[in-house]
């Protein structure tokens, strides 16, 4: 599965695909900016139903989101964390920058 993005109502939903490596990050990061500037998110949500393994990048792409997002005065949220997603947003330290909730 590729990722794929839904927009409503001022917010944008990411649906991350199966592995967020350096390969997917770079495209993510450039599509999901375009959509946010082009319309006015305030929030932005990443959908990790069917994430099994994120790298570093992976992590930049959230990191630099939630920074950006914090500056124009909107929030992330991060849906449906599977055990090792959860293992790596405790080792990054995201849960101090990204509200996690179960949908």
């Amino acid at each position: 599965m590729e990722y794929k993005f839904e927009i409503k109502e001022g917010m944008l939903k990411v649906s991350v695909p199966k592995e967020l490596d350096h390969h997917v990050s770079n495209q993510l990061r450039e599509e999901a900016d375009l959509l946010i500037d082009a319309y006015h998110v305030k929030k932005l949500v990443f959908d990790f139903a069917d994430t099994e393994f994120m790298d570093s990048s992976g992590i930049g792409v959230l990191i630099g989101r939630s920074r950006n997002m914090g500056f124009e005065g909107g929030k992330v949220i991060a849906t449906n964390l599977s055990p090792r997603v959860k293992q790596i947003f405790r080792l990054s330290g995201l849960y101090q920058m990204i509200s996690v909730e179960e949908e």
